[in-house]
């Protein structure tokens, strides 16, 4: 016997059981399959096969047809019972016709081999055998990998959508905190200007308020000509800060009026827009203010400080800042030796138009002025006595002496109103107190 059949890989060793009643053919079995490295288990009997079943796992059977007690049929059929992955062989003599049938249909096996059988024969049908169980096999633990890798994966995934959508929560967080904290740093900055704007107001002999009416003003003309947001904030800053510069000046001057100053006292006044540049340009978001501040004595036929510029030449901001400026101080006698009337000071700028001011910015200062009562904003006004928790202030509150106390938005809490209430009992003044919706108050 001839061995025409490459034998199984050493690690795999597949385990074959050999069951036949003649001792002769389970030897000649057992020396084939052993030199060609498969494991052999024999018995000789069917029931001495089901035993060994019973404690081994075996890949391949072989087994007689013809064996007293049980033949290989009913062998078979018995094994495929209980072990069906178990492949099936039988050997037999070509006579055996209706046994091989049975063997087929009870039995279920693989391939029959007829005695007497040639080595060669024989290991090619045992190698075709192991590589098919083999590939089953492979194919059974590909599908299962897969299956748990799918679940693994869909493990993952879930895992990453819930990181995914943690992340985005906390972002959410994150994003919402620092829109707040932005939002409570330019309230703070706004509120900073307006402390300064009173500082300076205290500073200038102004009337308390004076600033504020200014930036209202020029907030209201800049609305009318369309300036954008960065244009209008950088005009009431201007606005609120436009006497900054005067901050060295003696009082002396402070108190004469603009076209009573002379020789070298009006050029010291002619520098104080310069000096508020200066001030401001070491703040990168002032510059546009600053470059306001440096034109608000400019004037529109080119005979203005500091230099002398012409036209649209002036910063927007600068030429209605001019017309804001003056409109009060011919008010408070900050410009000519008397106290004019509004309708005066009225008179007055519209005359210049084309002069001293844009006649663009006069247009819409008029516009303003005709249908507006100048006021501070939107709200009612409410005794101290009537604030609630949750009220919200339309307008800046301040002192009789021009201080501001509160700024315009703030929310009010219970705290807030006892201390203004203190304060209006030990200035023994009444505050002018404006707030949003009164009726909605928390």
């Amino acid at each position: 016997m001839n061995a025409l059949a490459s034998s199984p890989s050493p690690a795999s060793q597949p385990k074959v059981l050999c069951v036949d009643d003649e001792p002769n053919i389970l030897s000649s079995l057992r020396r084939l399959l052993r030199a060609n490295g498969y494991q052999v288990l024999i018995a000789e009997s069917g029931a001495a096969g089901l035993a060994i079943l019973q404690q081994e796992a075996v890949d391949v059977i072989i087994s007689d047809m013809r064996m007293p007690q049980m033949n290989g049929a009913q062998f078979l059929a018995a094994a495929r019972a209980t072990w069906p992955d178990t492949t099936r062989l039988l050997l037999t003599g070509y006579s055996e016709v209706q046994s091989i049938q049975d063997a087929v249909n009870g039995g279920e096996i693989y391939r029959y081999i007829t005695k007497p059988w040639v080595d060669g024969d024989l290991l090619m049908v045992l190698r075709d055998v192991v590589e098919r169980r083999q590939l089953v096999q492979e194919k059974v633990r590909l599908e299962a990998l897969t299956v748990q890798q799918n679940a693994q994966l869909r493990a993952l995934n879930q895992g990453l959508e819930a990181k995914v959508e943690e992340r985005t929560r906390l972002l959410k967080l994150e994003h919402t905190a620092t829109i707040a904290a932005n939002a409570k740093l330019r309230h703070n900055f706004v509120v900073t200007i307006k402390i300064f704007s009173s500082m300076i107001e205290q500073r200038a002999h102004n009337l308390p308020g004076h600033t504020r009416q200014i930036a209202e003003l020029a907030r209201k003309m800049g609305a009318v000509l369309g300036l954008d947001t960065r244009d209008s904030q950088d005009l009431a800053i201007a606005a609120l800060l436009h006497d900054i510069g005067k901050i060295g000046l003696s009082d002396a001057m402070l108190q004469t009026p603009f076209t009573a100053l002379q020789g070298e006292t009006l050029g010291l006044f002619r520098r104080h827009p310069v000096r508020a540049e200066e001030l401001l340009m070491p703040l990168e978001d002032l510059r546009g203010s600053a470059a306001i501040l440096r034109s608000q004595l400019e004037r529109f036929d080119g005979n203005g400080f500091p230099d002398g510029l012409t036209g649209l030449a002036i910063p927007v901001g600068a030429r209605i800042l001019a017309v804001a400026v003056d409109y009060y101080n011919l008010q408070q006698g900050a410009m000519v030796q008397r106290h004019l009337r509004a309708d005066e000071a009225v008179t007055l700028i519209l005359d210049a138009a084309g002069k001293r001011y844009d006649p663009q910015v006069v247009a819409a200062f008029r516009q303003v002025v005709n249908n507006s009562d100048m006021g501070n904003g939107a709200g009612v006004e409410v005794l101290s006595t009537e604030l609630m928790p949750g009220m919200v202030l339309a307008r800046d509150m301040v002192s009789r002496d021009g201080l501001m106390l509160l700024s315009a938005d703030h929310v009010l809490d219970a705290r807030i109103i006892a201390h203004v209430r203190d304060f209006e009992q030990k200035a023994r003044c009444r505050l002018a107190i404006w707030v949003r919706n009164p009726t909605g108050a928390a």
